[in-house]
């Protein structure tokens, strides 16, 4: 999946240069002559085979006459830059470091948006339920077995939901309220911690219920302020930085939010999947 998508960015990353420069009126020949580039250099970026570097992007704006539409460009090769780390590289040394990198990530943010359509989100994780998580995690990658570091580090992440300078608006499915991760046990343990996590000052959690009617396309994906979006896939996050992307994001994620149970609606949500796991 990371690949494809990667490959296909790079593709519409070159058509969207081009566009520039015929929209500018000049051949691939005369941006190359007006920049002092070899002659086939422009096409090369065009259609991918040649990466461009900032300065590139810098100079490709100004002969094209789009000056204002640097920043934007020039935030596109950077999202494909850092667009896909594979999860056995990000995970190789086990599942602590990649803790470790989202609570500096996390102490940087604001306002977090986490969406989860499958899974309780991380951040509001019980020491049981992310240890069966992780136990997944290391047989699926095949990475060295850390869980209980990578437990103990989730933990030590949560101390921020108690910050001040931080706020945290989370939508959940319900279905993530049953997807069976553990025992029975280990999954009403975790809706407990949902009720409590509720009455928190900072934490804002909605629930998607099953009924709710198909709005927007959306997978699992977390928006750290307004500056950059993860998306976890099946071999590699994502990560995406291009402003008007970002803004697509936001808005599923207020489409999903308009759809959330909050408050005694959401709590209600919650005690019938108490109830049924009890029925079990």
């Amino acid at each position: 999946m990371a690949t494809s998508t990667v490959h296909q960015a790079r593709e519409d990353f070159g058509k969207r240069l081009r566009d520039l420069r015929k929209d500018a009126g000049l051949t691939g020949r005369g941006l190359a002559d007006l920049a002092g580039w070899h002659s086939s250099k422009v096409s090369k970026i065009e259609y991918g085979k040649q990466a461009a570097s900032e300065q590139d992007i810098r100079i490709w704006c100004r002969l094209c006459a789009v000056d204002d539409q640097t920043q934007d460009v020039l935030a596109a090769v950077r999202d494909i830059e850092a667009m896909s780390v594979e999860w056995r590289r990000r995970l190789r040394t086990g599942t602590r470091a990649r803790q470790d990198k989202s609570r500096l990530l996390e102490s940087d943010t604001q306002l977090m948006r986490w969406f989860e359509p499958l899974l309780i989100p991380g951040l509001l994780h019980t020491a049981e339920y992310a240890a069966a998580v992780f136990q997944r995690v290391v047989a699926f990658y095949q990475i060295p077995d850390d869980v209980d570091a990578g437990v103990a580090a989730r933990m030590e992440r949560q101390q921020i939901l108690y910050q001040r300078g931080h706020a945290f608006h989370f939508v959940i499915t319900q279905q993530a309220l049953r997807t069976r991760v553990g025992s029975r046990d280990v999954m009403a343990g975790q809706l407990d911690r949902l009720l409590s996590v509720m009455t928190m000052q900072r934490v804002r959690l909605g629930i998607v219920p099953a009924e709710a009617p198909y709005l927007t396309p959306a997978s699992q994906f977390i928006m750290f302020d307004d500056r950059l979006v993860h998306v976890e896939g099946v071999s590699a996050e994502l990560t995406v930085t291009q402003p008007r992307e970002i803004m697509m994001y936001a808005r599923a994620f207020s489409i999903l939010a308009g759809q959330a149970a909050y408050g005694a609606h959401a709590r209600g949500i919650i005690m019938e999947e108490l109830e049924r796991l009890a029925a079990g």
